[in-house]
């Protein structure tokens, strides 16, 4: 049994929910979500609740009945709160640029970055990158996209990494000092 499937879905005020022909529209704050689901999974809104059901115990059905409640879960956080994901550069700088931004990460070149569709960015101090938005796939997929221009080095921690991310460093070659 999907533990996360059979939870209801609450429906903040202003959020509006749509159920249609294979597809559920999340409307809110001024955001509009749209996701395509299997026609064998009911999903249906009663009492400012959305519950996820599917049709059968196949393995198929479990898989999708977790799935889709928590994408819809996500279009209803995104809609009403937005999602967030910070990044520090540690040893490397960032300007904002119109909408995007400037990176200097230890290239002959900068390196400027055009938010996707959705996405907004924001800078605080020089090295630290807000990365906001509604869908929450969006915003993670922007993240690591940038991460990957320069991810975290394991002997000085030089890179870009998440809020929070603990790079654990590896000692460095010591072994000539010792064999005088």
């Amino acid at each position: 049994m999907s533990r996360i499937g059979k939870k209801p879905i609450a429906v903040p005020a202003g959020v509006t929910v749509e159920i249609g022909d294979g597809e559920v529209v999340v409307k809110g704050k001024g955001s509009e979500l749209r996701q395509p689901f299997n026609k064998d999974m009911t999903i249906r809104e009663a009492d400012g609740m959305i519950v996820v059901e599917r049709p059968s115990d196949r393995k198929d059905h479990r898989a999708l009945h977790g799935l889709y409640r928590a994408l819809i879960a996500n279009m209803v956080t995104g809609v009403s709160d937005g999602f967030t994901r910070t990044l520090d550069l540690v040893g490397y700088r960032v300007q904002a640029q119109g909408k995007g931004i400037n990176l200097q990460i230890g290239y002959s070149h900068p390196v400027v970055i055009e938010p996707m569709d959705g996405v907004a960015f924001e800078v605080e101090g020089n090295n630290r990158i807000h990365i906001r938005g509604t869908d929450k796939q969006i915003v993670g997929e922007m993240a690591a996209r940038i991460r990957r221009l320069r991810p975290p080095d394991a002997y000085k921690g030089k890179g870009i990494r998440y809020l929070g991310e603990r790079i654990t460093l590896k000692a460095g070659k010591s072994g000539a000092r010792g064999a005088a």
